[in-house]
């Protein structure tokens, strides 16, 4: 039998690659592109060892037109995509805004227009609870219809910008492109069976990375970037999801919008993926000890611009209709990270 081909961009990222792993579990076939500017072909190399085959896959970059128009050339039966290729980092978006700007949006841009050309019509977008900025005290957690606040980053303005063009297309082509947008939360830990995982290029922008760098002994310390907040430990806290779990939901967005599941009203629809729960900064420095037995030293700076002080979802909503659920324990999370951060060391 036929499988139905999936365009995963950016699917050697983090988040991509264990998709592609969910997708080809369930029956689907991934359709990689990649220009591994903040991943390495050597996780094309865990996914083949995971899946048992190796994946197709093309080398492009979605922000450059004509690169990324040959993929449809060369896969005319693709019938959805999976847009992850973005860049992703708070802080770095901060000091490099035309860089997330032009990457970001131009790559969306692309997708769209190739997609609706070639009348391929669903697409799942990689969003970010960053939509939220920082909630009022009254709107946490924050579900679907939470205000949207003004971005505190760029990389965040990209998502909410991203959304906001993928809502006006769903208008333009008027049903031929139904969108899911998954907004997500802070995704952890690394596959099961250790061959892919979170490798960040240079210096973690993300906490579980840095915490498990520095246990490894790459880094002296870890900074916690400010104990002043209005939080109870007076670090910031975020809800952090299982990379397998988030992964996972992709897959139950996609079964949605290939008609297995009602139309989509409107042409799109909006998830929050997350726990449920907020863990802090510190807390999760405690949880790490307590899943590995390794205590990580830390010391407390300067808080980080960009970097919202408290936020968590309510993901009710994705749990009653993808019926999906995030409900991995953190300290099996943490434990699966620590994994993959020894194999990459050889320790």
């Amino acid at each position: 039998m036929t499988k139905t081909k999936v365009l995963v961009t950016g699917g050697t990222g983090y988040i991509g690659a264990h998709t592609v792993v969910e997708l080809e579990n369930a029956g689907y076939e991934a359709v990689i592109v990649d220009n591994f500017s903040n991943s390495s072909r050597d996780v094309l190399d865990g996914i083949a060892r995971i899946i048992g085959r190796n994946p197709l896959f093309f080398e492009a970059d979605c922000a450059d037109y004509e690169s990324f128009a040959r993929v449809f050339e060369l896969c005319p039966d693709i019938s959805a995509a999976i847009h992850f290729a973005a860049y992703k980092a708070v802080g770095e978006s901060v000091e490099k805004p035309l860089d997330y700007y032009r990457n970001n949006l131009v790559s969306l841009l692309n997708l769209i227009d190739l997609m609706g050309r070639n009348e391929r019509g669903s697409i799942v977008f990689s969003s970010s609870c960053t939509v939220y900025g920082q909630p009022e005290r009254e709107n946490l957690p924050v579900n679907e219809t939470s205000p949207l606040q003004p971005a505190t980053s760029p990389y965040g303005n990209t998502k909410r910008v991203s959304e906001e063009i993928l809502r006006d297309c769903t208008i333009s082509y008027k049903g031929k492109i139904n969108v899911i947008a998954l907004r997500y939360f802070n995704p952890i830990g690394a596959h099961p069976s250790a061959l892919i995982g979170e490798l960040p290029r240079g210096v973690p922008q993300n906490l579980l990375p840095y915490i498990t760098q520095t246990a490894a002994g790459l880094r002296e310390r870890l900074n916690v970037f400010g104990n002043d907040y209005n939080t109870p430990d007076g670090s910031c806290i975020r809800d952090y999801i299982y990379v397998c779990d988030l992964a996972k939901a992709h897959v139950s967005a996609l079964d949605r919008l290939l008609d297995k599941s009602p139309e989509i009203p409107g042409g799109i629809e909006y998830y929050n993926l997350g726990t449920g729960v907020g863990i802090s900064v510190l807390q999760m420095l405690e949880l790490f000890k307590k899943a590995t037995g390794v205590a990580v030293p830390y010391r407390i700076v300067e808080r980080r611009p960009g970097d919202v002080e408290q936020v968590w979802a309510d993901p009710s909503k994705a749990n009653i209709e993808l019926g999906w659920k995030a409900d991995t324990p953190i300290e099996e999370v943490l434990a699966s990270a620590w994994r993959w951060e020894k194999k990459i060391r050889g320790i």
